[in-house]
């Protein structure tokens, strides 16, 4: 199974995964290598021809040869400094692809488990990865190359030097090696003890008024001690492994320039010219020393990072359930691999159900939502409307599994939103549509495990309103750059991913908003058409709630759910909405001009103004005067004081 492989392949330790994805972009290793030799011919410049510019120039009063030998090492720091530009583009080459991996490793990962830190690993720890992975490979082939040339050139000026140089060097590296994975360890230590006492603390400190009122101060000083004693701890061990780690550096760089320095007279008694002697600690000083302190302070922060942060985007990640060969549902189950034309036979069970739902943003916080009961049916379209900061979004990160309510139960089709293949079950497509570097075909197809036929993807995309992209574009074989994308492209490419999928249950969160009301309709209208699917839109347009069966209106403290019609006349909040703002454009594809009346007051105490024959959209504002009164439009449009003042 596909998905079995990727699973094996997330459970890989490092240095697997690490040469596997090496010898897969082999053409770049070596066209990095090829263009590394220049470097490693500059190094080996910098003391063999600063040797024969003393022993075969000045030394033998010969200054235009010393010249010539002091040119050549110059024009081999500019033919190094060629190479490494052509070595940053093969870096480029390398990193690219594996931060783009890592984002489908990512959200895969957020979709299969609803995990709650997908956006932190996304926007951050993905970023850490591919710039640390970058320095990684800059300073490694540095050193290297820059070794290579090196020794080759102590060598060659004299055996001895190499000699004296190679055992302290070799010793240092053996060293510097030996410390990498308990250092690594011991950073993972500490910051694991860093973020649970940072956590503590943040439950903590915005309770210390209960933890006094309770005379909890002894437990909870207690409970922080032994936070505190635990990172100490992780902190010492740390520093202790980082001592190892600067002997490295000691015994690798600055011992053989003091081996140099202590066996010169010996060196020069047994035929070791005194050029060769400064060429040797040229090589000593200006190539090995740096490029170990690189190698060292690199390697060993920034690769202890990469392991962390790579651990904690990908090997850690829990398994995914395998599916099924053979589709084996319970009843009203629709598997991730079965298509909606053979879905099992539709039962009462509710596609959506809410029972008595709360949740709050953190223990002391007033619930954004609160024994909220709610059942959609199969096959119906649900509008959920409501002012901003209501919990509408909360809602769909609830019935997604992003969120956990703090009670209640959330099912879909019968079966815990969060529990064993509730990916299959659902699909949610956000406000901020994403869309990865590849081919249009492998952004459509993502959310599917079998490949989805040309035919059908086509015809998806004409439903959802993408065919004119698609053709555009060229085709879905062409190659997509996010950036050169609208934000309603990128919405209609999410939007068309999420039609394709299995999901039976399509929650969009304000997923049209960069859409014209024109391409909204569209949009809506395919889904609710799904065969067996169930539709919950969060409404950020009239048009959307008067296109669905049914409307929940959510005011905080009561939530109405009815026809258009029927809430209209029961509910003051949404025939507000109706008449408020962007909440104000006609219904369907029309944009008639709108004159709202007294719009819903929010919490900023600003209102939108009307203004004739346009649709509010809340662009112009004003103030609420002190008896709650709106400026009237000629105080805006004559540009005087408003009221007269």
């Amino acid at each position: 199974m596909k998905r079995s492989t990727q699973v094996t392949s997330a459970k890989a330790g490092p240095y697997r995964r690490g040469v596997r994805f090496l010898r897969r972009r082999w053409p770049v290793v070596v066209r990095l290598a090829l263009w590394s030799v220049l470097e490693t011919g500059q190094t080996f410049l910098t003391g063999y021809a600063l040797a024969h510019a003393l022993d075969d120039g000045f030394l033998d009063g010969q200054e235009a040869v010393g010249l010539g030998w002091l040119g050549a090492a110059a024009l081999g720091v500019l033919v190094a400094a060629y190479g490494t530009g052509r070595v940053y583009r093969a870096v480029a080459d390398l990193v690219e692809p594996l931060r783009d991996s890592l984002v489908r490793q990512v959200v895969g990962r957020g979709l299969r488990e609803a995990d709650g830190a997908a956006v932190s690993r996304l926007t951050q720890q993905v970023e850490i990865a591919r710039d640390t992975f970058a320095g990684l490979v800059m300073v490694s082939r540095s050193f290297v190359f820059t070794a290579v040339g090196a020794l080759v050139g102590l060598f060659s000026l004299d055996p001895l030097l190499l000699l004296v140089v190679a055992p302290p060097l070799l010793a240092g590296i053996g060293l510097f090696v030996a410390t990498l994975r308990p250092l690594a360890r011991r950073q993972e230590e500490f910051l694991v003890a860093d973020e649970e006492l940072a956590g503590q603390l943040g439950v903590v400190a915005p309770g210390l008024r209960d933890v006094a009122a309770a005379g909890a101060e002894q437990d909870v000083a207690e409970d922080l001690d032994r936070g505190v004693a635990t990172e100490y701890a992780a902190a010492g061990a740390l520093a202790r492994w980082g001592i190892l780690r600067t002997a490295s550096l000691a015994v690798g760089g600055q011992l053989p320039l003091v081996l140099l320095l202590a066996a010169g007279p010996w060196l020069l008694d047994n035929g070791v010219t005194p050029g060769a002697l400064v060429g040797a600690l040229a090589y000593v000083t200006q190539a090995l020393l740096p490029a170990l302190h690189n190698l060292v302070h690199g390697l060993g922060a920034s690769g202890s990072r990469l392991a962390i942060v790579l651990r904690r985007l990908v090997w850690d990640a829990p398994e995914a359930p395998e599916v099924p060969d053979a589709p084996e549902a319970p009843e009203g189950e629709t598997r991730e691999h079965q298509a909606p034309d053979h879905a099992p036979t539709p039962t009462p069970t509710p596609a959506l159900r809410l029972s008595s739902l709360t949740f709050a943003y953190g223990p002391h916080a007033e619930p954004v939502l609160k024994d909220l009961d709610l059942t959609v049916a199969p096959g119906e379209h649900l509008a959920v409307v409501g002012p901003s900061g209501i919990g509408k979004s909360t809602m769909a990160g609830i019935v997604a599994g992003l969120l956990e309510p703090d009670a209640g139960d959330v099912r879909v089709d019968g079966f815990p939103v969060r529990g064993a293949g509730a990916v299959g079950r659902r699909v949610l497509i956000p406000q901020e549509a994403y869309v990865f570097t590849g081919t249009l075909r492998d952004n459509l197809s993502y959310l599917r495990e079998d490949p989805v036929p040309e035919r059908e993807l086509l015809a998806a995309a004409d439903a959802v309103g993408l065919a004119p992209l698609v053709e555009r574009l060229g085709g879905p074989d062409a190659e997509l750059a996010p950036g050169e994308l609208s934000a309603g492209e990128r919405q209609l490419i999410a939007l068309t991913r999420a039609y394709l999928s299995y999901a039976p249950l399509a929650i969009l969160d304000e997923a049209t908003c960069h859409l014209d009301p024109v391409a909204e309709s569209r949009a809506e209208r395919a889904f609710a058409a799904r065969p067996g699917g169930t539709l919950v839109v969060i409404a950020h347009r009239i048009s959307s709630a008067r296109r669905a069966d049914r409307v929940l209106v959510m005011d905080g403290a009561h939530a109405l759910c009815g026809r258009h019609d029927e809430l209209m006349e029961r509910s003051p909040l949404y025939r507000d909405l109706n008449g408020a703002g962007e909440w104000g454009a006609a219904p369907d594809d029309e944009v008639a001009a709108s004159h709202p009346p007294l719009s819903l007051r929010d919490p900023y105490r600003v209102d939108p103004v009307p203004r004739p024959g346009l649709p509010g959209d809340r662009g112009h504002v004003v103030a609420h005067r002190s008896v709650g009164q709106m400026e009237t439009v000629g105080d805006l449009g004559d540009r005087r004081a408003p009221g007269g003042e």
